[in-house]
């Protein structure tokens, strides 16, 4: 993970139908803590990290870094959302350094459209940060959610190789791609 670049931060919250995208506050640690230690959502990503681990080791204010938002409904956190510059060394690019989004939520927010709204938003902003750049994701073939997700948010196929023992599905959004 590289970072994002000369972007200034942390920007505005950013508000949605029903969510509000921001920076991470130490009322989000115990949620997430949760996320990384759920087995649904580690179900993809090489699984859930074990929690005594994560008390341990998750700062007071988890993960405030540019490019990492917290997708906030009702004030608590239900998931994060992150723009991050692919490495180099990774399989799966379409141009060095493209910017890769991601998304983890909490089981209990699946099914509700939250992942598709927040990371339409969190392109949005990208898009007005960085305009002209188009943004890649990669996901496991076998999670058909999100490549289902990707899919609606604009991602179009490009590959698929081999990488943490699965497949795994690339796709790009070009710049222009309307949001979700």
């Amino acid at each position: 993970m590289s970072e994002l670049g000369p972007v200034a931060w942390p920007p505005a919250p950013i508000g949605t139908e029903r969510l509000v995208l921001r920076v991470p506050e130490a009322r989000d640690r115990a949620a997430v803590i949760e996320l990384l230690a759920s087995p649904e959502v580690g179900a993809y990503i090489g699984g859930a990290r074990p929690r005594d681990e994560l008390e341990r080791t998750v700062p007071e204010v988890p993960g405030r870094r540019p490019g990492l938002f917290v997708v906030d409904l009702d004030g608590a956190l239900i998931g994060t959302v992150t723009l991050d510059r692919r490495d180099a060394e990774r399989p799966g690019h379409v141009l060095p350094g493209t910017a890769e989004l991601g998304y983890l939520f909490l089981p209990d927010a699946w099914g509700y459209g939250y992942a598709a709204e927040a990371c339409a938003a969190a392109l949005g902003w990208f898009a007005g940060v960085f305009p002209g750049e188009p943004v890649v994701l990669c996901t496991q073939t076998a999670n058909s959610r999100s490549v289902r997700l990707a899919e609606k948010l604009g991602f179009t196929e490009v590959e698929r190789f081999e990488e943490y023992g699965a497949e795994q599905w690339f796709g790009v959004r070009p710049p222009d791609a309307p949001s979700a």
